[in-house]
């Protein structure tokens, strides 16, 4: 998953909870600039940022793996 499309994700699912961008900041305990940035893919988050994020908005991180030719 790319920047960009994390920051989607993030935009998308904090909008259908009908939270604006200075209240979920507030929640996470992140910077507003921080979140700004990251809706728009211009900034790499942290793990911690992001479970923060995802904390709030009822999301989950996980990690698998690639799926290969063999």
């Amino acid at each position: 998953m790319t920047i960009e499309e994390i920051g989607a994700v993030i935009r998308e699912r904090r909008k259908l909870l009908g939270i604006n961008q200075p209240n979920l900041a507030e929640m996470a305990q992140v910077s507003i600039n921080t979140l700004y940035k990251l809706e728009r893919g211009e900034f790499n988050p942290s793990v911690k940022i992001l479970n923060q994020l995802a904390e709030v908005l009822g999301l989950e991180l996980s990690l698998g793996l690639k799926k290969t030719d063999r």
